[in-house]
């Protein structure tokens, strides 16, 4: 009897300590549930009542300071809503609108000091961040962030490893070029020790969840899903060693006070609504102030990937200008080696003779210091300030139009600056900017006008490099639009329509024709050559010279990870629909395209009956259109004028 008493105060007790509060999103339909128990911090969520995340774990703890245990909650700020527009042109959405409800928890730790976690929910998901407020002289330094996210057992999820600092060729590690893991039971670990990247995707009943982060913004560093989920609860986890700008720069994140971390980003609904969902822009830092006139999307040319350093030479750099300008394209890439292959004179040479041909010339570079061995050139020119200012001007004065950024070294606090770093300066000489070989740009680009795509991808280039990867690039393809792509502009550098040297194709041309608009990126480098165009039908070419240089708006019509891609995008007064099937089978698709049958009548292009061949005819959008899709198959389709 008295042990059954005991019992009964004691979890009256700890009863009595628990303190819970809400928050719902504008339609009520997502509700999250900020709770703290025995003196730590939690979270749960809930959409249309089925729980979705079950209590996962808040806190942090700085070298000075407990803020995991011991906390109290001080004080709670009514709901109230937050709103914001604004427009991006390297988005799959012009014009995006945000509304959320918000609530701030005020709290304090053992020994009196403040910190506070901020909730917002909107209708496709919650974001949350920490803030610690006040003054100080002193460097501030995090050791660990407890933050999980903590699901039920019979979750599933698509996952992509981290891959280890320093590892891979010329030690160029991390660069978020992994194959995905699919479906797979929660909790399975890592193949990998470094963990799983962002964004992260799961499958918890009926509802789909993708979990990301937006860019540090200098004073922290960019971190993953550790490699062990026991029980289906995944943690935050910081860099490993050596992901770090210089030997004594800094790794984990520092910084003064006040202090604000990244925003937690978990978009999360149908698979239609994370699909079309931008909260992973939402929440980024606005934009900064620039000159926004020299920022113009387009789509480019590009040597490289097919034919290698051999063809970074003037001869056919010219001749990939004058297939920019009979395509119509905005710009033509030139790669890796063209400071020694071409030269610097002969380089604004071309870029004066492209301009006569309405084309702009992009220049790639090496973003490297001793972090890796990788030996392209140009080198060592944007380590410092004086050297990127320098360089910028000078090839801005040769009139170089942008740069792609290759090789960098992890996600340590001073890598996140670096990209910072080098986008302002890049922005004050007017130049365009795509990293490649990167972290995940995280809504970057929201902050960053100039910044008009990122690779964090196995992209094309991949696939000339080894069959194994050809063999899996559909499926692979086919898990882009559900994770890497949602938020951020990604430079995959699709559609090859003909050959790819030393490599048996595996994707057929309709395949190929629709990652030109399944893929967002505000620089569409289109991997195909000018010989190779050569071989597709004029209204093939055709289709390629009238491609949208930029998105208006984005409607999910049907997929699955990995297996099957059904997306719409708008450009003016016109949508166009790709589609890609993931699998070794032929499928026959029932799309309900009920939305665009103002149209009456559009374009479809898919594949022909022969390998590699394309056929066309006209199509009524319905509710239930039919279309068959062959094996690692796929379509265009266009409405409107």
């Amino acid at each position: 009897m008295k042990s059954g008493i005991c019992f009964f105060l004691l979890f009256l007790a700890f009863s009595l300590s628990a303190q819970e509060y809400s928050l719902s999103s504008p339609d009520k339909k997502i509700k999250a549930t900020i709770g703290l128990t025995a003196g730590k911090a939690w979270y749960k969520v809930a959409r249309e009542n089925t729980e979705v995340l079950q209590v996962s774990k808040l806190g942090i703890i700085r070298e000075d300071a407990d803020f995991s245990t011991g906390l109290k909650v001080v004080s709670v700020t009514p709901a109230k809503a937050v709103s914001d527009s604004y427009q991006m042109l390297s988005s799959k959405r012009k014009l995006n609108v945000y509304k959320a409800n918000n609530r701030v928890f005020h709290l304090k730790n053992a020994s009196g000091q403040a910190m506070d976690i901020i909730f917002q929910v909107s209708n496709d998901g919650l974001v949350f961040r920490y803030y610690f407020p006040g003054t100080s002289t002193d460097v501030k330094k995090i050791k660990e962030e407890f933050t999980t996210y903590k699901f039920a057992p019979n979750t599933k999820a698509w996952l992509q490893p981290m891959a280890n600092a320093k590892s891979g060729w010329a030690e160029a590690n991390p660069s978020y070029e992994e194959f995905w893991h699919q479906a797979i039971p929660v909790g399975t670990p890592s193949p990998i020790k470094a963990g799983w990247i962002y964004p992260a995707l799961f499958q918890a009943g009926t509802n789909w969840v993708l979990i990301s982060e937006t860019f540090p913004e200098g004073n922290y560093c960019g971190t993953r899903l550790k490699a062990e989920s026991p029980d289906g609860e995944y943690a935050i986890g910081f860099p490993q060693p050596g992901e770090v700008f210089s030997p004594q720069a800094a790794l984990n994140p520092e910084s003064k006070l006040p202090w604000y971390t990244p925003w937690r980003v978990i978009a999360l609904g149908s698979l239609k609504t994370v699909v079309e969902s931008a909260l992973g822009t939402d929440v980024s830092k606005p934009a900064v102030k620039m000159d926004l006139s020299f920022i113009k999307p387009g789509i480019s040319s590009w040597s490289w990937v097919l034919l290698k350093d051999r063809a970074t030479v003037y001869n056919v750099q010219k001749r990939f200008v004058d297939y920019a300008a009979d395509m119509g394209w905005e710009y033509c890439l030139v790669d890796a080696e063209w400071d020694k292959q071409i030269g610097y004179d002969k380089m604004k040479e071309l870029a004066d003779y492209a301009k006569t041909k309405n084309v702009g010339v992009l220049v790639w570079y090496n973003s490297a210091g001793a972090w890796n061995t990788t030996p392209q050139t140009p080198k060592n020119k944007l380590l410092t300030a004086e050297d990127r200012k320098m360089e910028f001007a000078r090839i801005s004065s040769m009139g170089i139009k942008g740069i792609k950024v290759d090789f960098f070294g992890g996600d340590g606090q001073s890598f996140m600056q670096y990209y910072h770093d080098i986008l302002r300066d890049a922005a004050a000489a007017k130049l365009l900017v795509n990293f490649h070989g990167t972290t995940l740009p995280r809504g970057l680009q929201r902050t960053y006008p100039n910044l008009v795509t990122m690779e964090s991808i196995k992209g094309m280039e991949f696939r000339t490099f080894e069959q194994g990867v050809e063999d899996t690039a559909a499926t692979h393809a086919a898990m882009a639009p559900f994770t890497r792509n949602v938020f951020d502009a990604m430079d995959y550098t699709p559609t090859v329509l003909h050959q790819i040297p030393k490599i048996k194709r595996q994707t057929s041309n309709g395949f190929e024709l629709a990652l030109s608009v399944l893929f967002q990126s505000g620089v569409q480098h289109i991997a195909e050559t000018d010989q190779g165009v050569k071989q597709v039908p004029d209204y093939v070419k055709s289709f390629l010279k009238s491609l949208p240089v930029g998105w208006d708006d984005i409607k999910f019509i049907e997929g699955y990870p990995g297996k099957l891609a059904v997306i719409a995008r708008k450009a003016g007064n016109k949508w166009y629909v790709a589609g890609i099937n993931g699998e070794n089978t032929e499928k026959k698709l029932s799309l309900d395209l009920s939305a665009f049958k103002a149209y009456k009548a559009g374009k479809l292009i898919t594949d022909g009956a022969g390998e590699f061949s394309f056929s066309t005819a006209s199509i009524v959008p319905q509710a239930a259109t039919q279309i068959m899709v062959k094996s690692k198959g796929g379509f265009v389709m266009v409405f409107g004028e």
